[in-house]
């Protein structure tokens, strides 16, 4: 089996020494090339040459960021639901950022060290998983992706935060964003098949369950949701202190599905569309993707291989 590991030294938990630990123990069951990242999309390059010189295992070594690259390079010839690619090399993840959502969402322990032996069985095993992805504006997700406050939150920590995160700095700047949000509070439009188009304030989508992180506690929007299925959707239409701070207290204190008069959720969607009516910052994954006025969600099922 070919692979090749890809490491971003800038995440939050890679050190030289957890990296070479990892490329030794792959080395003794895998032909194994090993490159770091020196910039952003530096993964994606990476990950895309592998799918075209047919490596077998493309293993990730950093944090969310790191994965999505990685993945959006796998997929590098396809932009849209078309059916799984037998042709992708099988994805490996070693988690090795702060939040490491997609890693956590797959049951992979967050312990870098303790990830790489059970990576390690799967290879030997041949154990793999087939999962769902999502799309939007032509860009692979594999946990959430949004409009509005989100991304706003994101623009904001990647301005603040150096190697190191935290939740607080995550709480401090949705706090700052839901005060003064840097583009105003846009009202959106959001779109589901067989439904009316509903006004919110913000919306959030969701193509696993939990939603993300803050620190060590999950944040169920759609507990529902899974790889196995469709999209989940959930959209507030008002976004007053009351509503938001009982729905922010549902979510980090049970799985039971929120309910709430000002509350738009549903699950496995095949396509969520979402118009602004001003450009607003759009994430993926938790990374800054630019600002739009229109995003299609779509949901892609048994997109790409995950040694589990």
């Amino acid at each position: 089996m070919r692979a090749i590991l890809i490491v971003n030294p800038q995440a939050t938990a890679t050190t030289p020494g957890g990296r070479d630990v990892l490329a030794h123990a792959l080395a003794s069951q895998v032909k194994l090339d090993v490159v770091e990242t020196s910039y952003r999309g530096h993964a994606l390059e990476y990950a895309r040459a592998a799918a075209r010189d047919e490596f077998d295992l493309v293993v990730a070594h950093g944090g969310d960021g790191t994965v999505n690259e990685v993945v959006n390079g796998l997929l590098t010839g396809r932009s849209g639901p078309a059916g799984p690619d037998s042709r992708a090399p099988m994805l490996g993840v070693v988690p090795g950022g702060s939040a490491n959502v997609f890693a956590r969402a797959l049951g992979l322990p967050p312990d870098p060290v303790e990830a790489t032996y059970q990576l390690l069985h799967a290879i030997e095993d041949r154990r793999s998983r087939r999962v769902g992805l999502g799309v939007a504006d032509g860009r692979w997700f594999t946990f959430n992706a949004g409009l509005g406050w989100d991304a706003d939150v994101v623009a904001g920590v990647d301005r603040r935060r150096g190697k190191r995160t935290s939740p607080s700095l995550y709480l401090r700047t949705a706090v700052a964003c839901y005060l003064r949000p840097p583009h105003g509070h846009a009202t959106l439009t959001a779109q589901i098949p067989g439904r009316e188009p509903m006004k919110v304030r913000t919306a959030f989508v969701s193509n696993t369950d939990p939603w993300s992180y803050l620190g060590s506690r999950p944040v169920h929007l759609n507990p529902e949701c899974s790889f196995d299925g469709g999209l989940g959707l959930f959209a507030l239409r008002s976004i007053g202190v009351p509503t938001v701070l009982r729905h922010l207290r549902q979510a980090l204190m049970t799985r039971s599905r929120q309910r709430g008069r000002r509350l738009l959720r549903h699950d496995d969607l095949p396509i969520v569309r979402i118009d602004a009516e001003e450009p607003v910052n759009f994430q993926v994954d938790g990374d800054l993707m630019g600002r739009r006025t229109t995003v299609e969600f779509i949901s892609v099922p048994d997109a790409l291989d995950v040694a589990v």
